[in-house]
């Protein structure tokens, strides 16, 4: 008898709850315009290279300079895989976010992963949001603390669990910024306000809000004013960065500690120093080209006033990421097949992505997008209206 026998019934049954994922395969760079998925040119709104800075830094890529230390770190951080593109990336992130440290990680998942647990055990609590990113979840999970878990963005409700946890050793309440399947922006004003309230660790996940969001492409902490009143920023190189990899910035003292207690990052192998290079030029590029970022969210608002005429339930929120709630996830798979047919990639997001009877398309927004490219969104989705029941 096969002892992995077990794994085809299973994925029969994630195929008769439309919940079974297949692999597609990207032909050529990731155009932040069209893109050719499975022999398919489509429009692109599925990317999270919102500011389209992915090909571009592919174009540099053979820059001699970033190559110099070739594409293998060769060790972890800790022995002698840091090398003196990482030195500078890591400043340059402490000072685009007005820190004091900054330290680099393998992904942004692993940033959550490593970060959390470090910070909180047995015997403390976490005040986490409902609809988390699962590595924000997964490193709940592993670090054995106690979690509570508080409806999505009632801060109200945050407080109510706080009150509860006067005996916790430590207290760490943490959030995504931008929510990255609903377009959603956290409270964050008010959670800064529960965790100086309650001498509570304030950590929050500004993946798909850095280089977006704020007057500066900051962040969401930024835009909320709340820079200095977070104790810990996660963010990520792969979205708007273009790039790959995870980061966490915020006090020396923060970083010495995740440098020896976060084990993601001290057993793993440091990213190839290459990529480093081309963080630090994206980095640059943010505060270079500003009218990228305001695109994108000018794209945004026309689209989302243009659905929320045709009775789309899409949230007000100023973000680059628009959701269309549809429920069932086999008709968030039809409506974006029917999308394919049309030449749009809009994915259908499903459990466990999001919870359950809350399957969504989820609309990427890039500076990219042109008008005309909105307009036969707006068009097909219009059509597709009829298929929902």
């Amino acid at each position: 008898m096969d002892p992995l026998s077990w794994i085809d019934d299973q994925l029969q049954s994630l195929e008769q709850q439309q919940l079974r994922r297949h692999l597609a395969t990207r032909t050529g760079p990731q155009d932040a315009h069209q893109i050719l998925l499975d022999d398919q040119v489509l429009v692109n709104f599925a990317s999270n290279d919102y500011l389209g800075f992915a090909a571009e830094l592919a174009e540099l890529s053979a820059d001699p300079d970033w190559l110099v230390d070739g594409w293998g770190s060769g060790a972890s951080p800790l022995v002698t895989g840091r090398a003196e593109l990482h030195e500078q990336l890591e400043c340059q992130l402490a000072r685009f976010e007005r820190t004091e440290a900054a330290i680099l990680f393998p992904s942004g998942y692993a940033a959550n992963t490593g970060t959390i647990p470090a910070l909180v055990g047995p015997g403390d609590m976490i005040l986490s949001d409902a609809k988390n990113h699962a590595s924000i979840i997964d490193g709940c999970r592993l670090s054995g603390a106690s979690l509570a878990i508080y409806r999505h963005l009632d801060h109200q409700h945050a407080g109510e669990l706080l009150a509860q946890q006067a005996t916790a050793r430590r207290r760490l309440i943490v959030t995504d910024s931008l929510f990255s399947m609903d377009g959603d922006l956290a409270p964050l004003q008010q959670l800064a306000d529960l965790a100086e309230q309650y001498d509570a660790m304030l950590m929050v996940d500004e993946a798909h809000a850095t280089g977006i969001l704020g007057p500066s492409g900051r962040g969401a902490c930024e835009l909320a004013g709340v820079t200095d009143r977070v104790h810990i920023k996660v963010g990520t190189l792969s979205k708007a960065l273009g790039c790959s990899g995870g980061f966490v910035a915020g006090s020396a003292m923060l970083i010495q500690w995740l440098v020896n207690a976060a084990r993601s990052y001290v057993f793993s192998t440091a990213s190839p120093a290459p990529l480093a290079a081309a963080a630090l030029c994206a980095l640059r590029w943010i505060d270079e080209f500003p009218r990228r970022r305001h695109q994108v969210l000018e794209n945004a608002s026309q689209l989302r006033q243009q659905l929320s005429l045709q009775g789309w339930d899409v949230s007000s929120q100023p973000t680059q990421v628009i959701a269309l709630p549809i429920g069932d996830p086999g008709q968030a798979l039809q409506l974006a097949r029917e999308l394919a047919r049309q030449g749009l990639l809009v994915p259908a997001i499903r459990p466990p992505s999001v919870p359950e009877g809350e399957s969504l398309l989820r609309i990427s927004i890039g500076h990219h997008h042109q008008p005309a490219d909105l307009d036969q969104l707006v068009a097909a989705l219009q059509a597709c209206r009829s298929l929902l029941v």
